[in-house]
């Protein structure tokens, strides 16, 4: 095991345990400053709703929350229409300015530091996105570097940051109405809803495919759904899943 995977790992077993967004900011920290980034950023926009957990500045986050720059943000702008992940650097011409707004936006990161990383977007169906970001205040650490060295476990640091926090949060709000699904059930519904085949998921929860067939068909049964998209598409609506 390589020291990515132990990062990894290590992150894995610690968002089990995750009770709020404090600890879960807490957890992603650590595991970016072991990968050699400075911060990290987690945004989630539902409807005109917006979710905002980082280890940037707090001066750099509360202003951009007040003056809601997520409309500006070529980084989030980008995440809302792709799917693969992506590195950027505002030093590099990899994200351009298109006004004067996004330009001023461009200077006052680049004051609190923030000159390079990669984001990872995140569909969460029914028009819901987020994105995962890593960042660096090192000019010279760019592009095909981040990439080389990080992209395999940025990936999946999303996408478990993601769905343990969405779970995690909605066992908050209601622990009566998550009880419907088993954890098990549902973390396969919520792969399944990022768009992992049955064969990834199995990789991603270290059990075999045929077990996660078993679970997303006991999880099908229980919502009365026709199929497994059927059954992800209730279990969103429900707020069963992340």
């Amino acid at each position: 095991m390589d020291w990515t995977e132990n990062i990894f790992q290590e992150f894995v077993d610690a968002l089990q345990t995750a009770m709020d967004e404090n600890e879960f900011e807490r957890i992603a920290t650590r595991a970016c400053h072991g990968l050699g980034f400075r911060w990290f950023a987690y945004l989630s926009i539902v409807d005109s709703s917006l979710k905002l957990i980082s280890s940037y500045p707090r001066s750099w986050t509360n202003r951009y929350l007040r003056l809601q720059y997520q409309r500006l943000d070529p980084v989030v702008l980008r995440a809302r229409t792709e799917h693969a992940m992506f590195t950027w650097g505002a030093s590099s011409g990899s994200i351009r300015p298109r006004d004067r707004q996004q330009l001023r936006f461009f200077d006052e990161a680049m004051r609190f530091g923030i000159k390079a990383g990669i984001t990872v977007p995140i569909r969460a169906g029914f028009g819901r996105m987020a994105a995962f970001t890593v960042a660096t205040d090192d000019s010279l650490m760019e592009q095909g570097h981040l990439l080389a060295t990080s992209q395999d476990v940025v990936q999946l640091l999303g996408l478990y940051f993601h769905t343990h926090l969405r779970g995690r949060l909605a066992m908050n709000e209601d622990p009566q109405r998550v009880q419907v699904l088993s954890q098990r059930e549902r973390q396969c519904l919520a792969w399944a809803a990022l768009g992992k085949t049955v064969s990834e998921t199995a990789e991603i929860l270290a059990i075999t495919a045929r077990t996660v067939a078993f679970h997303l068909e006991n999880a099908r049964r229980k919502l009365g759904a026709a199929s497994i998209a059927h059954c992800v598409a209730l279990a969103i609506r429900q707020r069963l899943l992340p």
